[in-house]
């Protein structure tokens, strides 16, 4: 009996908008030897970047079926569908429900294409999925020009035919985000570098800051212009992002506070320890004006969100916006404030004024009653950091969480000290965002915008 022939689909959609003008490309590749046997665009008119993943897997598979002219048989033909996006993924492994109506006639499109028993799905990162992206893009770029791809002029497979720069680099010593571990594997990774009596161009650290005391960093602080500055040598490493290697596109989180709930503007403790309240009338309206606001800008392609209920609702009016699913993680989820739950800073000052300065002055302290110290909630945002960061390589992913967590991010990034958390505004619905990199580094692009709401 002949064994099935074994084939490799990888394919990828995109939406400028979400939604916006989208496009979709697969590729169909022989396993054992890297060759590309088919490739497939086509720009589809406005739509999110979820159908455009479909259509890009329903073109993948009925390319892999044209090489089989036997594959309906079910024995003749096994084809693995490898992807970045989880969403569809999951959906077609069957582990996540489809509950978006555009979704459900698409899944099901694909699902016909092929026997079930010959087709597996597997998640990879986006920066092992360049092929497919690449043609996507080309698709969209001829949409643009209001032509439709043609493969005669494609350069995806030569554009994407290099090794991965992050492959060769030295192991990270620390966790993704931790900035003293990038750092030093950045000047590890320049050490190495052949360029000696050369002289390089690279952006000297930007220089701009936030006030630290007596007041908040302005709404939407993000890094200033590089400027040019030039090497004598190489005998004296330069440290900053424009020397180091080209590691491919960062996971980028952009950060959302919940909106506000009934306690928020009175200023008390509100954490996973006490109530779970909901948003309030205000809250509901800031997370529309956010919603439309991530909607327009059309980056996010993943959405995760703390466990408690102004978070889920907050994240729940993003996703009805996108089009996208919400995946909860225990660790987004806010401090246990103990005892101090529900109390103002002026209450908890005069029922139990000891313990509030001791947590003022080290990160250790726990709260009143048993809650959690700065430290505890460090090691656990940082735990969920480092899942999240390694899932979702080279994708821009909606974390929904609290001002601690958020904070706990940011000063991690920067190399901060623990009372850089009591330095930082964080208002209600706001959005920051931190993009990590392959080599441990971490940049923090964004920081408290509140420009949707005004």
């Amino acid at each position: 009996m002949t064994p099935p022939r074994q084939l490799v689909v990888e394919a990828d959609g995109g939406s400028r908008g979400n939604p916006g003008p989208a496009g979709y490309g697969a590729v169909v590749i022989d396993p054992a030897t890297g060759e590309t046997l088919a490739e497939a665009a086509e720009y589809i008119g406005v739509a999110t970047n979820n159908v455009a993943e479909y259509k890009g897997l329903i073109a993948g598979l009925k390319a892999a079926k044209a090489l089989a002219p036997d594959a309906s048989a079910g024995d003749a033909l096994r084809v693995r569908v490898r992807m970045d996006s989880k969403l569809v993924v999951e959906q077609m492994s069957g582990r996540w429900r489809i509950k978006h109506p555009d979704m459900k006639p698409l899944a099901a499109e694909a699902a016909r294409v092929l026997p079930s028993s010959a087709v597996t799905y597997e998640w990879i990162p986006r920066e092992q999925n360049k092929h497919a992206d690449r043609l996507a893009n080309e698709a969209m770029d001829a949409g643009r020009r209001g032509e439709q791809w043609d493969p005669a002029v494609s350069t995806a497979a030569l554009d994407t035919a290099r090794p991965s720069v992050a492959d060769a680099l030295p192991p990270v010593s620390g966790p993704p985000g931790d900035a003293t571990a990038g750092a030093a594997r950045a000047r590890a990774a320049l050490a190495s570098r052949p360029s000696a009596g050369t002289a390089t161009a690279a952006p000297v650290t930007d220089t701009d800051t936030a006030a630290v005391t007596g007041g908040a960093p302005a709404a939407g602080t993000a890094p200033a212009p590089e400027r040019a500055a030039v090497l004598p040598t190489a005998a004296t490493p330069q440290v900053g992002w424009g020397a180091a290697p080209d590691l491919g596109a960062p996971a980028t989180f952009v950060l959302l506070r919940h909106g506000e709930t009934a306690l928020t503007p009175e200023k008390r403790f509100s954490g996973s320890g006490g109530t779970d309240p909901e948003l309030s009338a205000a809250g509901r309206r800031q997370a529309e004006a956010v919603a439309r606001s991530l909607a327009a800008r059309g980056t996010i392609q993943e959405i995760v969100s703390s466990p408690l209920r102004r978070c889920r609702e907050t994240a729940g009016a993003v996703a009805a916006r996108l089009g996208l699913e919400v995946r909860i993680d225990e660790g987004l989820r806010e401090t246990d404030f103990g005892a101090w739950e529900g109390l103002t800073f002026a209450e908890v000052r005069e029922r139990h004024g000891s313990d509030l300065d001791a947590w003022l002055a080290s990160e250790e302290a726990a709260p009143t009653g048993g809650g959690e110290s700065f430290a505890e909630v460090t090691r656990r945002v940082a735990a969920a950091r480092d899942r999240l960061v390694a899932r979702h390589a080279g994708r821009t992913v909606l974390l929904v969480t609290h001002v601690t967590p958020i904070k706990i991010l940011v000063r991690l990034a920067l190399g901060a000290p623990p009372e850089a958390l009591f330095r930082m505004e964080l208002s209600a619905a706001s959005v920051s965002a931190v993009a990590y990199y392959a080599d441990g580094n971490a940049s923090l692009r964004l920081l408290n915008d509140t420009s949707h709401l005004r």
